[in-house]
């Protein structure tokens, strides 16, 4: 348990120091005054250690304790404390260039109620917990938090709801539902490594010609630079790949596996499901793009049940993604 605070305070304070430094070069690349990126770096501060959280169990089952009144009931501590974080950044952010909004305040106390308060109130069954899951969809593809935060010089600020709603999802559903333990976390072993990059080697013989063949991508006329394509690969293992296989693999093909008792059922449909949830990318209905990424969501189940842990799987999502960011348009 020490080691595990431990790791996690030395995990919130070198991540406090990178986005810092990196928010600071980042505005003065682009210009932006630093009064007006300061309340934006702040916000990123204050987002870290909530997303950092959920990554740790043992710490997060120290928040979990908090919520628990001493005669077994639920309290109302980790509502209100999930909801607080989505508030943080946006009111952090307002003390910049960002104008409050009364309205954008009362949607997010709106989302982060009907979200972390859903199984205090509902119970766990198949049918509210699907219809849960709807509303992390709706909320996502309907870019809810574009209503929220503004563009500022450019910059897509909506980032910091969507990394908010991640941290918010997933203590929900580990400590109040709650799911059996996924593997969430942020550095896979050596393990899950391996299974990972050969079920990416996988997609490159089966869905990178499929994708061609449907003509959902086109190659670039020259590779993108090394660092967006290193970028866009942590960028994908530790926020968009993360909450996507936490949410896909870890949760509705877990829940699958219960509702039908069949785990190759339960692989096949989480895989369509996580298919048709794409035709939205680049314009509704991109039918193209389903078998694609069907192919992806099925290959990126058996990483999962191989391994055990998400992780696996987050690894060949990530590596798809990226190499789909270096060489294709």
């Amino acid at each position: 348990m020490a080691k595990t605070f431990g790791g996690f305070r030395a995990a919130l304070l070198a991540g406090w120091m990178v986005l810092g430094v990196v928010g600071l070069l980042f505005a003065r690349a682009k210009g932006i005054p630093f009064a007006a990126a300061l309340p934006v770096i702040a916000a990123f501060l204050a987002e870290y250690p909530f997303y950092l959280l959920a990554g740790f169990p043992e710490v997060r089952q120290r928040l979990a304790s908090l919520n628990v009144l001493h005669s077994g009931r639920a309290s109302s501590t980790l509502p209100a404390i999930l909801t607080g974080s989505l508030l943080l950044p946006y009111l952090l952010c307002c003390l910049g260039p960002v104008g409050f909004d009364w309205l954008a305040l009362v949607r997010l106390v709106a989302l982060g109620l009907a979200v972390s308060l859903w199984y205090v109130i509902l119970p766990a069954a198949a049918l509210l917990d699907s219809a849960f899951l709807v509303l992390i969809g709706w909320v996502t593809l309907g870019h809810y938090f574009d209503r929220i935060y503004p563009r500022l010089f450019g910059q897509h600020l909506e980032t910091l709801g969507a990394i908010g709603l991640l941290h918010v999802v997933a203590l929900t559903l580990m400590l109040q539902r709650p799911t059996a333990e996924t593997g969430y976390g942020f550095w896979p072993n050596q393990r899950e490594w391996i299974i990972g990059a050969r079920h990416y080697l996988f997609f490159l013989l089966v869905g990178g010609p499929l994708a061609l063949l449907l003509r959902t991508a086109h190659l670039a006329s020259a590779p993108a630079p090394l660092w967006i394509v290193i970028g866009t690969f942590f960028g994908s293992l530790w926020v968009s790949s993360l909450a996507e296989e936490f949410l896909f693999r870890g949760v509705l093909q877990r829940w699958m596996e219960d509702w039908t008792g069949n785990a190759r059922a339960a692989l096949l449909l989480t895989a369509i499901v996580f298919g048709l949830a794409h035709l939205w990318f680049r314009g509704f209905p991109n039918w193209r793009w389903v078998p694609v990424v069907t192919v992806l969501g099925w290959l990126c189940g058996r990483a999962r049940n191989q391994a055990g842990s998400i992780r696996a799987s987050v690894v060949t999502h990530a590596l798809v993604v990226s190499t789909w960011r270096a060489f294709f348009v």
